[in-house]
């Protein structure tokens, strides 16, 4: 079958450089953010046209509760009405196979060798990444825009992703220019932030009926819990401020080196604070890992990332996040300086 994309009659320099936005998902269902998503991207890269890739099912989503993926099609083409130059397709369903992002990415570098591709996603889809099949290769094979999300972008930007290609995110400004610049390369963009999730429309439309299990035709849940919270804890509920004298302290009595502690209470709702300590070797920061992890066990929520490693080790408390390192990959990826620019006014403090 026949790809309805096609590039620019007439062939030449213009064809060749022409510029594609790829929003890929399920739109389940389609939504006011996706299309405000979608005029940024048009206006704050220099695109041409902005395609949008429907899913006929997303590998970190249940299917229960899907649309069919022609109802979400025919939505998806109905919320673009009016917009030319975004268009919808139904490629990744013709593709076949498992429906991988890096995979569509690579169909679509082999069938359109002259076209200048980005993709684009929200900051939620960002912070998620690392659960996305070959991730690292997908900002080998694009390059990437994100965009700010409501409650989203400074963990999207305190991230694993994030982190680890740190080095090759362009400035703001440099939005325009990231089509034509070779992967990986991608940019952060402050837009204004739409609300609209598919997961609360779909909630919505079923609180309407008493029909609870039908869901609407429609697309894709740009809002995904990442990891179910533990238990409550068993004993009393600290305070935050509680909790980051406990973080501190436990750290502390294992000897890690150079903690640091950002205040983000009423900046941001991930946290009220971030904590970043050294640990002199993969076995230190596992170790200090385990003294917290047992700290924390009956007085705070925990999740806990990386310690298999040791390099980097996340440790989300609930009003505390903490980031132990090794100190190499600490300095390589910096991210008290990565936060400084996301929030220019929280301090650091150094214990």
């Amino acid at each position: 079958m026949k790809s309805p994309f096609r590039p620019a009659a007439g062939g030449g320099r213009a064809a060749r450089h022409r510029r594609i936005g790829l929003l890929g998902g399920s739109f389940n269902p389609a939504h006011q953010g996706h299309l405000q998503l979608s005029l940024n991207a048009l206006a704050r890269l220099g695109l041409d046209e902005v395609w949008w890739l429907v899913s006929p099912q997303n590998p970190l989503k249940p299917a229960a509760g899907m649309a069919r993926f022609a109802d979400r099609l025919a939505a998806a083409r109905r919320a673009t009405r009016g917009h030319p130059r975004i268009r919808v397709s139904d490629l990744e369903n013709r593709l076949g196979g498992g429906h991988y992002t890096i995979d569509t990415v690579l169909a679509l570098r082999r069938r359109f060798p002259r076209l200048r591709f980005v993709w684009l996603m929200g900051a939620d889809n960002l912070v998620q990444l690392r659960y996305w099949q070959r991730w690292p290769e997908i900002f080998a094979a694009v390059p990437i825009a994100v965009f700010d999300r409501p409650c989203y972008s400074l963990k999207a930007l305190a991230g694993l992703a994030a982190a680890r290609f740190a080095r090759y995110r362009l400035p703001e400004a440099g939005g325009r220019r990231l089509a034509e610049t070779a992967p990986p390369a991608w940019v952060f963009l402050h837009t204004p932030l739409d609300p609209s999730s598919a997961t609360r429309i779909r909630s919505a439309r079923r609180s309407q009926t008493v029909m609870a299990e039908v869901d609407q035709p429609g697309g894709r849940a740009m809002v995904t819990p990442l990891v179910p919270r533990a238990r409550a804890p068993r004993g009393p509920r600290l305070s935050p401020r509680e909790l980051l004298s406990l973080v501190v302290a436990t750290l502390e009595d294992g000897k890690a080196e150079d903690l640091v502690t950002i205040d983000l209470a009423g900046k941001t709702t991930i946290a009220d604070y971030m904590v970043v300590a050294t640990g002199r070797s993969a076995r230190q920061v596992a170790a200090l890992t385990e003294h917290l992890e047992a700290a924390l066990r009956r007085r705070a929520h925990a999740t806990i990332e990386g310690k298999a490693q040791g390099d980097w080790v996340l440790i989300d408390a609930g009003d505390v996040i903490i980031h132990l390192f090794r100190p190499e990959i600490r300095t390589y990826y910096n991210l008290e300086k990565l936060w400084s620019e996301a929030l220019p006014d929280t301090g650091a403090l150094r214990q």
